[in-house]
């Protein structure tokens, strides 16, 4: 087996125990209220941060701004002036995407 999926192995045996692990310490008791408020923010902050390092960074690393920035800013304006047309985001994302490639 090569290394990297031992590693892969690994890690899916670690998150089963880390999942299995709520349950098991918490039993049948009520999580305080200020708990849940913030599991129920840790899933937009995780994504939003995947989101802008997925956007902002460049193969090597370092921070660029190209034509998925672009993408992004027109999604997030379309997002706010629309509040729930999800296709219209990202028919916005997609074409301030490409017309910023045709363009550069």
């Amino acid at each position: 087996m090569s290394d990297t999926w031992t590693v892969v192995l690994a890690l899916t045996a670690a998150t089963a125990a880390i999942r299995a692990s709520g349950p098991v310490l918490i039993g049948g008791r009520d999580l305080p209220p200020i708990v849940i408020r913030v599991i129920a923010l840790l899933a937009p902050a995780l994504l939003a941060a995947l989101v802008a390092v997925g956007t902002f960074t460049a193969a090597d690393g370092d921070l660029e701004l190209d034509a998925r920035a672009a993408g992004l800013g027109a999604a997030a304006g379309v997002l706010l002036w629309s509040r729930n047309a999800m296709l219209a985001v990202v028919a916005a994302a997609a074409l301030a995407a490409a017309l910023t490639r045709a363009l550069s």
